[in-house]
């Protein structure tokens, strides 16, 4: 999983940082799944997934400033089940991370990005879907610790937490709040997750590390450019570019993935 940072390479990442911020800053969200889907399409799609832990990280960093020391507590209580569960899931997802062929892992990052395209435009009606919602999507400590989980695994694996992200925003919270619990769970997920790739030996240099660093800056920058032209895109177009990307790097995995590309 060791990566040769040419030249080239260094500006591919970097911009994919920068254009995943900027996303991020301008829909409010998108930020993991656009720069790991992206990065996936030119690096080995494990790599990628562990490459984006500490831009994830950064970029959460700041939004967890969303919440009083208070609220933190209040939340922390309230949604332990949720963020407990999920963290012994991500582990287990990056433990699968490791063990996952190239070829079939790549084309599972491409279904699971086409997949929320799908979710996202409510374009596909999945038989059970509303039974299944209605019976896991309240907040009880054992419908939060089976969404964690099994969010938890999908996220260690793929970097994609959307799972999470729809339960929290079920519960009912007002816009600031639901952004700041959001960072919380996400930033306790990927402080986690970056002691656990070291452990498990997934960070194969110090030279990728430095890359990962680095990546934060352009990744932070983004968000901030992105941030200041929000109030001038309209939801609808917000909407239409990040899904619109996500189908295009959705494809490019998929035929990377059989080997047509």
């Amino acid at each position: 999983m060791s990566i040769a940072f040419t030249p080239e390479l260094v500006v591919a990442v970097a911009a994919v940082a920068a254009v995943a911020g900027a996303v991020n800053g301008v829909a409010g969200f998108g930020f993991a799944v656009v720069g790991t889907m992206a990065l996936a399409t030119v690096l080995d799609p494990a790599a990628a997934v562990v490459f984006m832990i500490l831009p994830i990280f950064a970029v959460n960093l700041s939004l967890v400033g969303e919440l009083s020391g208070a609220q933190l507590r209040t939340c922390g209580r309230r949604f332990g089940p949720l963020l407990g569960a999920a963290l012994l899931g991500t582990i287990v997802g990056m433990v699968l991370l490791e063990r996952l062929p190239e070829a079939p892992l790549r084309v599972g990052l491409g279904l699971v990005s086409l997949g929320f395209v799908a979710t996202a435009q409510q374009s596909v009606s999945i038989p059970g879907i509303g039974r299944i919602r209605e019976g896991c999507f309240v907040e009880s400590p054992g419908a939060m610790a089976g969404v964690g989980g099994v969010s938890g695994v999908l996220f260690g694996a793929t970097n994609v937490g959307v799972q999470l992200v729809a339960y929290v925003r079920s519960c009912d919270l007002s816009h600031g709040l639901f952004v700041g619990v959001v960072a919380m769970v996400f930033l306790g997920l990927n402080g986690v997750r970056v002691a656990a790739a070291g452990v498990l030996g997934l960070y194969p240099d110090l030279a990728f590390v430095a890359g990962s660093l680095g990546a934060v800056v352009p990744a932070v920058l983004g968000v901030r450019v992105g941030a200041r032209f929000r109030d001038r895109v309209s939801e609808t177009r917000r909407r239409a570019v990040v899904l619109g990307l996500l189908a295009v790097i959705g494809i490019r995995l998929l035929l990377g993935g059989f080997g047509v590309v």
